[in-house]
């Protein structure tokens, strides 16, 4: 793999190969090699045939998903100065409680410098009821559906969940919170779900939220970023006040309820006081049932990568959604298999799988069906689904279930 795309999945520059990658670029093209890079040069204006060092950085800084090679090295630079910065750790931070929806960051907190507490939520939201229902239920409910849906014991989902509802009760005027979270629905439900469960703002209440990262070519998460990068992002910051907390208890209560209508409201306006949400309930709104097919966005994803690549393995299918073709990708990859079983050992299959201990290696195909339902002749809620939730919106194929299109637009079948 060229050096240049060795940083493009952890956020973390390596200039010293990226330099030899533009001087290896200026030789090659000298010795008239490396036709795709004079392709790429003269589509930029840059016809040759005298090339400088300086237009090779340019397309290497182009190919690290930079408008320049001088932004590429501000970037580094910025980078490296908070990661150093002798003041990093003065600013109250080990008073914090910082807050995920995994522990996926953790261990990079602290390599950085961190010194807060760290407090893990990860109810996998996006999946299965999510009903308005008094605490004590709503937890047995969950705990139900992660016993169904990941194969887990009760007393794995009781440790689990004990630390979560004791941090949740725990919070109260005095808390100190900073909340590290993305874009995807996965992070923003995480958001709303701790925001509304605040009984006022607390005496520090504090947002790290971002889409993307410079020299990231397809950045899914804050969990997938290099120690440095979560240093950069500390300065970024921003106080949350009560119109926070006022949205996400609206949000919250539109999410968890039995009719959508609220929720497709929300998804469809823009929230300046948490900018990221709207499209979040947007992209998990399309987790309902299709008006033309009746598969949620995330199974039609599926259908369509099988379609175009054939048979499949399963770890292959799931790496092309989350890569390529979901618009914003949230599943962990036990997620993914859940999502896969009721298409798979449906009484009418809409895919099928090759045995294999590794469900990762099991291959998956079309079946007949499949693509009648993937060219919308068939839609999958006249073929008896097995009954599934989204949000607090309870999917029952033959009782006149909420439906979406595609353009957020919910509706009763």
């Amino acid at each position: 793999m060229p050096a240049t795309y060795t940083s493009r999945h952890h956020g973390l520059l390596d200039l010293p190969s990226l330099r030899k990658r533009a001087k290896r670029l200026l030789k090659a093209l000298k010795n008239n090699e490396a036709d795709d890079a004079r392709a790429q040069l003269s589509a930029l204006g840059l016809p040759g045939p005298d090339y400088r060092l300086a237009d090779t950085q340019w397309l290497v800084a182009r190919e690290a998903g930079f408008a320049s090679w001088p932004k590429l090295i501000a970037h580094a630079d910025r980078v490296a100065f908070t990661a150093r910065h002798p003041d990093f750790a003065a600013t109250g931070e080990a008073t914090v409680q910082h807050w995920r929806c995994g522990n996926d960051i953790e261990h990079r907190l602290r390599t950085a410098g961190f010194s807060g507490a760290f407090q893990m939520f990860d109810d996998p939201m996006v999946m299965g009821p999510v009903p308005a229902l008094p605490d004590d239920e709503y937890w047995a409910v969950r705990a139900a559906y992660a016993q169904q849906a990941f194969a887990l014991s009760a007393r794995d989902i009781a440790q689990r969940q004990a630390p979560q509802r004791e941090a949740l009760a725990r919070l109260n005027a005095d808390s100190e919170l900073v909340l590290w979270c993305e874009a995807d629905a996965y992070d923003q439900l995480f958001l709303i779900r701790v925001l509304a469960s605040l009984p006022r703002v607390p005496r520090r209440l504090e947002l790290i939220e971002t889409n993307q990262v410079p020299g990231v070519q397809r950045f899914i998460g804050i969990g997938q970023l290099a120690p440095d990068l979560l240093a950069w992002l500390w300065p970024q910051r921003r106080a949350l006040g009560e119109d926070a907390l006022a949205l996400a208890r609206e949000a919250w209560a539109a999410y968890t309820a039995s009719d959508p209508s609220d929720w497709a409201n929300l998804a469809a306006r823009q929230h300046p006081v948490l900018p990221l949400l709207g499209p979040a309930l947007a992209r998990q709104l399309q987790e309902l049932p299709g008006v033309d097919d009746g598969l949620s966005l995330t199974l039609r994803l599926v259908l369509r990568i099988l379609a175009a690549e054939g048979e499949l393995a399963a770890g292959k299918v799931f790496d092309h959604l989350m890569m390529s073709y979901d618009p914003l990708p949230c599943l962990g990859d036990l997620m993914f298999h859940a999502l896969l079983q009721p298409l798979i050992h449906a009484p009418r299959p809409l895919l099928a799988e090759t045995p294999g201990n590794d469900w990762r290696q099991r291959h998956l195909r079309l079946t007949e069906l499949g693509e009648q339902v993937l060219l919308g002749r068939s839609n999958w809620l006249d073929l008896s689904p097995a009954d599934r939730w989204v949000g607090g919106v309870h999917v029952v194929a033959d009782q006149s279930p909420w439906v979406v299109s595609v353009k957020g637009e919910v509706r009763r079948r």
